[in-house]
């Protein structure tokens, strides 16, 4: 426990029940077109659209967004021996030549010495080692540099029940059509730093005009970044809350982001993470005095139940997988049964789930 929350917490406390026809497979028609459910203290359940947003910040609020650029780093090829192969790139080890590590499937194919090509006679990789962790680390080869070669062939690196369910749906007349509209909505406007394995979703309900329009509202926005790692992947295995163990993932503030986090905390405003990862880095980075620090750094910070917060005050967040550390984090800022209860009214007003759904404006409850 990197900072302390409640012991004798259960995964299967931070259950709930989930039509399979709600969970978004694909983005709304405009990024600020979804919903927005609204959980605040004291108050009835808001249901609004995200374009709404505004009515819920105050002048002298302050957004901290995530700047986190996803890597296309899904790949589809052919073993050398025959038979379809798919990598997902992770973490890159080397430039020069340019190696990363990637889980890969089918596994018990793709061993040390196995090749797999993606384009031939223009892209492919050699697996060099097996990690414990089951990961892969490949050395690509290809006829141009490797970020020129992602741009063409790669896909972006949806969640697999996304895939799984346009597999589904129309394997083949759709796949053009989602591999352009995923590269552009799969991403945050204000998408910068490359190193993400899936996207910050919080973010992508911003448009520039909404933005804007906040902006022009008195609430400004200042970015941090935290690149989403493969734990992201990982779920919760059933028993206790602290036997998880939570992944590492890379954060940065800068000195000018502290600077003004710091100054609007002292002046009485908010801070409004867009976010999960947005939290986790301000919480991160932030001292027991309740100051924000400029630097980087990596983090296993685990928010359940208990947690005390040093700086966030409210949040922006999507719906988030039963029985997750996103939805342990949700729950520690607005509380369980407030946020099961929200959940349970979203189910029922037919709000759509998880990565390309709808969002939740959630105020942190009284400490």
């Amino acid at each position: 426990m990197e900072f302390g929350w409640d012991l004798n917490l259960f995964v299967s406390d931070f259950d709930y029940d989930l039509p399979e026809d709600l969970i978004a497979t694909e983005p709304a028609t405009t990024r600020d077109g979804s919903r927005l459910l609204v959980v605040r203290r004291k108050a009835p359940l808001d249901h609004r659209g995200f374009s709404d947003i505004g009515d819920y910040l105050r002048d002298g609020d302050i957004l901290v967004v995530n700047d986190s650029r996803v890597i296309p780093g899904r790949l589809l090829g052919l073993r050398s021996g025959g038979g379809a192969s798919e990598v997902l790139l992770l973490e890159e080890v080397s430039s020069d030549p340019p190696r990363w590590t990637a889980f890969v499937r089918p596994g018990r194919k793709l061993r040390e010495g196995a090749r797999v090509v993606f384009a031939p006679g223009e892209f492919e990789a050699e697996i060099e080692s097996v990690r414990e962790d089951g990961s892969r680390v490949l050395r690509f080869e290809g006829a141009a540099p490797l970020r020129e070669l992602l741009d063409r062939h790669a896909l972006m690196p949806l969640p697999p029940y996304i895939i799984k369910a346009r597999e589904t749906r129309s394997p083949t007349t759709q796949a053009d059509v989602w591999r352009a509209l995923d590269r552009e909505r799969y991403q945050t406007i204000y998408a910068k730093t490359e190193g993400s394995v899936a996207a910050p979703t919080a973010g992508l309900h911003f448009t520039p005009e909404l933005l804007d329009a906040l902006k022009n509202r008195g609430v400004a926005t200042v970015r941090v970044t935290l690149h989403v790692g493969a734990g992201t992947f990982k779920p919760m295995e059933d028993g206790r809350v602290e036997d998880h163990v939570m992944h590492s993932e890379h954060w940065e503030v800068s000195r000018e982001t502290a600077d003004r986090i710091n100054a609007v905390k002292n002046a009485g405003g908010r801070i409004v993470a867009v976010g999960t990862t947005s939290v986790r880095v301000l919480e991160s980075a932030t001292d027991t005095d309740g100051v924000l620090r400029a630097g980087s750094g990596e983090t296993r910070l685990l928010i359940a139940p208990g947690y005390k917060f040093r700086i966030v005050d409210a949040m922006i967040t999507n719906f988030h997988l039963p029985k997750s550390t996103l939805l342990l984090l949700v729950s520690a800022f607005a509380g369980r049964d407030e946020i099961l209860h929200a959940y349970e009214s979203a189910v029922r007003e037919r709000y759509r789930f998880y990565s390309y759904g709808d969002a939740m404006f959630l105020e942190r409850k009284e400490m």
